[in-house]
């Protein structure tokens, strides 16, 4: 499901360079660089903290700041979209700087520019893709997929998400893998890199078509994009179906308290 990364600098530019399922990250920005490095310095030992609301609040607290820079940085590429859609539709000429712009959006999120160019079939099917995920749905799935920041996965790969791989060495060969199974537990140079894996993976990755089809129709009724909600375009992220739909939908629910976004 996603990419090697190893824990040197080299790991930015192979997070940047390479494509896999999940889709091309987008390249690093200073401010990006920064909380890369200071998420990694300042990272808690989870397993210390014996006080479930503590650890709760401890575990919000510190994937919070890079789910808040993710969606702005969601959030300004689809103004952009938003930007150029009537000269689109109006059929006249992007600037330079613009179309260069659109295709590498386009690239990134997978979503080929025809001989056409920049069509209305095109930005919608970008604007379906282009889009915030809700903080609660974001860091109930990390706390969910990584026992509270204490897996294996998280200490050791820095994977909220359960992210897998599947090059050999790519990262950590899970101890209950069954035989015949090839992939291996991504592992991240940082926590931030692994939530940014994660947004590209639930934009991009056409086992959660049915989310974005979940937020598009919010967007169209003029409602709140909520995490409730499109945790029901989740069935296939787990093995577990509507179970695992169920059990995050409650964990939503249950956790509302320390939401700052829906």
């Amino acid at each position: 499901m996603i990419k090697k990364i190893t824990t040197s600098k080299v790991a930015i530019i192979a997070l940047v360079s390479g494509l896999t399922a999940c889709g091309e990250i987008p390249s690093q920005s200073a401010n990006d660089e920064a909380l890369l490095a200071s998420s990694q310095s300042t990272k808690p030992d989870f397993s210390k903290i014996t006080d479930v609301g503590q650890k709760k609040a401890a575990f919000f607290d510190f994937l919070r700041p890079a789910v808040e820079h993710e969606n702005q940085r969601v959030a300004k590429e689809r103004q952009f979209l938003e930007l150029i859609q009537s000269p689109v539709h109006a059929g006249e000429l992007l600037s330079t700087n613009q179309k260069t712009y659109a295709e590498k959006l386009s690239d990134a999120y997978k979503v080929p520019l025809n001989d056409s160019g920049m069509t209305s079939e095109w930005l919608a099917a970008m604007l379906n893709r282009v889009d915030v995920i809700p903080e609660s749905l974001v860091l109930s799935q990390a706390a969910n997929e990584s026992g509270w920041g204490t897996s294996r996965f998280a200490v050791e790969g820095n994977n909220y998400f359960g992210q897998w791989c599947y090059r050999k060495g790519c990262g950590l060969v899970p101890n209950a893998r069954n035989d015949g199974a090839s992939h291996e537990v991504a592992v991240f140079a940082s926590p931030y890199l692994s939530v940014q894996a994660y947004f590209m993976n639930v934009n991009t990755n056409r086992a959660y078509q049915d989310l974005r089809d979940i937020r598009s129709a919010q967007r169209i009724d003029g409602d709140i994009v909520e995490g409730t909600k499109l945790a029901e375009g989740l069935s296939r992220y787990s093995e577990r179906g509507q179970a695992y739909v169920d059990e995050i939908q409650t964990m939503i629910r249950h956790n509302k308290q320390y939401w700052r976004q829906g």
